[in-house]
């Protein structure tokens, strides 16, 4: 049989959970969302890059454009 659910053993629970969680710091944040946004740059750049060199191989098999 299941224990009986007790609401402020769960509060207690989390915030000792909580309390073990390490926090980043202003610094490490800013170095992260720099760092993302960087990559996402690169990987747009680079998949702009392929769909432009697709583009060229597909027009050259089907023929299209001038």
């Amino acid at each position: 049989m299941a224990s009986k659910y007790n609401p402020g053993q769960f509060v207690r629970e989390v915030r000792q959970e909580v309390r073990k969680v390490t926090w980043p710091t202003r610094k490490e944040t800013t170095i992260t969302t720099g760092m993302v946004f960087v990559f996402v740059f690169l990987a747009a750049g680079f998949f702009f890059i392929v769909d432009q060199i697709l583009s060229v191989i597909v027009q050259l098999i089907l023929g299209l454009g001038g």
